[in-house]
């Protein structure tokens, strides 16, 4: 998938953390994607229209109000958001119902486990992702000012 561009609305916030609210369009550029055959943003994207993020400044580059630009968000990072919010949910889940099951309380008792277990994960995964060193980091950021008219 190419990495989204998008028009900056507003430049807030002062060094060494400036940062920029863009507006990006939310029309899907990855024909696998736009298929419902790749990682599922062909199934939420399908609303045309665009979206306001608010994405980091690249050390080095000045934007204003109005320029066109690139944002992107490294895939290492995208790869680990994924875990901490469906992984901890699942293995919270797997981890309830096993323990419930194993410990002979039951099918119906495993069964309230892995929902207990789900509803833990998402408590632990909202606190991770509220932590401000995890918000920097999956914060997309401003990496390119595209020439006027591209």
């Amino acid at each position: 998938m190419d990495n989204p561009r998008g028009r900056v609305i507003a430049v807030t916030g002062v060094a060494p953390a400036p940062h920029a609210l863009v507006e990006v369009d939310a029309s899907i550029n990855c024909a696998r994607c736009a298929e419902g055959k790749g990682c599922g943003a062909g199934l939420l994207g399908r609303t045309s229209g665009s979206r306001r993020v608010e994405a980091l400044i690249a050390s080095g580059l000045t934007v204003g109000e109005g320029d066109e630009v690139r944002i992107e968000l490294a895939p290492s990072n995208l790869l680990q958001a994924s875990m901490i919010v469906y992984g901890l949910p699942l293995s919270g889940a797997v981890l309830g119902a096993a323990l419930a099951y194993f410990s002979g309380l039951g099918e119906l008792y495993a069964a309230m486990a892995a929902l207990g277990g789900i509803l833990a994960g998402l408590m632990v995964a909202r606190v991770r992702l509220q932590r401000a060193t995890c918000l920097r980091q999956f914060t997309p950021t401003i990496v390119e000012r595209l020439p006027v008219g591209h």
